[in-house]
Parts: structure tokens; sequence; C-alpha cells
């Protein structure tokens, strides 16, 4: 899968971004998220790097046949119908792995948002592991990892920092995207 992932990014001239090393256990985010393409894309460079990603998604898609592919694929089922600790639960996984890798598109949509969802921030600050900034920036053709946070916990200039890295990032449909996080 790895070389055939690079051979499909670099035929749709796509850039990539490597950090130097990944972590064993972090919180990648993923923005600005305003297409199914960018699931796809995210998957490739997975697959370039071989990383081995584990995601949220809604528990609607977890239907019979289906549900052990998703699962298989890194998929972690979340009823977003009910009040829960996810957060928690999560930083439980955490916890009981050596190496565990959360990717999440903090906007939850493709469609545009007000703001981000911040639960990627708790996550990462319960499980004390960095933040991995990753963008797939249609206009300069650019996917990766650009920058990490370690949290501070200094909850508003962590948010601005992230908010200011991504302000120019453009995505597939450019009117669904807000950087707004606070």
């Amino acid at each position: 899968m790895r070389i055939i992932s690079i051979l499909i990014l670099r035929l749709l001239g796509w850039q990539i971004i490597k950090p130097e090393i990944y972590p064993d256990k972090c919180v990648i985010i993923l923005a600005p998220h305003t297409s199914n393409w960018d699931f796809f894309y995210g998957k490739l460079y997975a697959y370039v790097l071989g990383i081995d990603a584990r995601y949220l998604a809604k528990r609607e898609l977890f239907i019979p046949l289906i549900s052990n592919l998703i699962k298989w694929n890194g998929g972690i089922p979340v009823d977003r119908k009910s009040s829960n600790n996810l957060v928690d639960d999560i930083v439980d996984m955490y916890r009981k792995s050596n190496h565990f890798i959360l990717a999440l598109s903090p906007e939850g949509t493709r469609s545009k948002v007000e703001k981000w969802k911040t639960g990627f921030y708790y996550i990462a600050q319960k499980a004390k592991v960095p933040i991995l900034l990753f963008k797939i920036d249609y206009r300069l053709k650019e996917i990766g990892v650009f920058n990490v946070l370690n949290v501070t916990n200094d909850y508003f200039n962590d948010m601005n920092f992230i908010e200011n890295q991504y302000k120019n990032v453009t995505g597939r449909h450019p009117k669904f995207y807000n950087s707004q996080i606070i």
C-alpha cells in the first residue's frame, strides 16, 4: 500500500510533508475538512508513512458487514446523540497502549461550522501527548504534519496558536472552512 499511495499522491501532484519523527502516542488534528476526499488523502498519507492511526466515526456507520471493515481500518464508533465520557474513554486507550495515534477533524463535519470542537485538546492534555497539526492544503497541494503543539495548559494561548497555524490553509471547498476555534 505504501508504494501505491506514494504513486497516487505524486501523480496527483501532492507534496508530502513528513515530520522528523512520529511519536508513539499523539493526537493528530486534520484541517480543513471540507470534502470526503480528505479521508482518502489522509489514509494515503498514513500508508506512505506507515502510520496506524485510529479515528472517531459516527456509530451509525457501524452496520453489519461494514462495521468490521471500519474497525479494521482504525475506526472507533462514537454515539453523537448521548452525553458520554468520550474524552476519558479515549485517554484510557492511551494509558493502556504503548502505541496509540488518534486522528481527528476538529470541525467535526465537512460543512461550515461556527467554531471547532475542542475535545482533541482535552484528550491530549489528559493523556499527556502532543498535538500534531496536519493539513490537506488543496491550493498548495501539500499534505502532512506541519507543526506540533505540546499542550501548555494555557488553553487560550494554545488555541490561538493552532488557529493561527490553520488560517491560510485552503480546503477542497474553501466556502465550508472556518479556522476559528475560540
